[in-house]
């Protein structure tokens, strides 16, 4: 009976040895980050080289740069695969998004990485860091725009946000992310390509098209507004919904208020892509001019 006792101690020692190595050793979170990867169509996921099973998939890895390949599965085989490197960072989560296209062009997805600041943020706030390829995408965070990519949004407020970017010619696309205190979100978006989108060039041909039809027309019903040599734009549909009107030509200038799609105003001045324009109480802003019709 005694020796069973001792037998029986002795294998409960070693279980709390292997529980204590397993814990401390190979599930430490502070010594690993998390990896999360998400793919549509469905993919074989390997990491340097080595099969880890398929997409939707989560493990921890130890700190470091690893080379993620995605190789889609089923009869679709003009979908192309993806390949790229990131990094995983102590204490950290690092999101991986993928839409597969046929072509890399038409392919999109995002990057994601929290990791911590190096220096104390100004108050309770954190940090939004955004890049995109290609770039000088529009950022929205909210709804509201925040400049072109590259972009590093200081001061962010913590909690649960909406980022968006946008090029014209391809696909909008967004991301709930989280800020935390003193923590940087680190999104890296791929656009992918709106071959829906009219190009410069179709855009131009379109118009010579239409020319002569145009210009007949113009001369038949010519408005008031074109007999006096007011320039009048249109405002376009926006991916918010609406149009910012800023007191400088830039993404950086102070929000004066909103105009909507369809609605129209006499402009006064055009600077670097922006159109200085007349509001109904006669205050003058600027408008972006991706999002207005010149009438010529």
């Amino acid at each position: 009976m005694k020796r069973k006792l001792i037998v029986l101690g002795i294998l409960l020692l070693l279980f709390a040895v292997f529980v204590l190595v397993r814990f401390f050793v190979f599930d430490n979170p502070g010594k690993t980050g998390r990896l999360k990867v998400l793919s549509s169509p469905t993919a074989g996921i390997f990491i340097d080289n080595a099969a880890m099973g398929k997409t939707p998939f989560e493990t921890r890895l130890k700190p470091g740069e690893y080379t993620i390949k995605l190789i889609p599965e089923g009869e679709d085989t003009q979908i192309v695969s993806w390949s790229g490197k990131i990094s995983v960072i102590e204490n950290a989560l690092t999101y991986v998004s993928r839409e597969m296209g046929t072509t890399e062009l038409t392919s999109s997805g995002e990057v994601l990485m929290i990791t911590k600041m190096k220096n104390s943020p100004k108050g309770e706030t954190g940090q939004v860091a955004i890049e995109t390829d290609p770039t000088g995408a529009i950022v929205f965070l909210d709804n509201d725009e925040k400049g072109v990519t590259p972009l590093i949004l200081d001061e962010a407020a913590p909690g649960d946000h909406e980022l968006a970017v946008y090029l014209p010619g391809f696909f909008r696309q967004s991301q709930k992310i989280n800020v935390e205190v003193g923590h940087i979100v680190n999104a890296s978006f791929k656009l992918g390509l709106d071959k829906t989108h009219k190009t410069l060039e179709d855009g131009l041909e379109e118009k010579k098209k239409n020319a002569s039809t145009s210009a007949a027309v113009n001369d038949e019903t010519a408005t008031d507004t074109s007999r006096s040599g007011k320039k009048i734009l249109k405002i376009l549909d926006t991916p918010t919904g609406f149009l910012n009107v800023r007191e400088d030509p830039s993404t950086s200038g102070k929000k004066i208020t909103e105009v909507n799609p369809n609605e129209e105003y006499e402009y006064t001045d055009e600077s670097g892509g922006w159109y200085l324009i007349k509001l109904k109480d006669g205050v003058e802003g600027w408008v972006f001019g991706e999002y207005v019709e010149v009438n010529e």
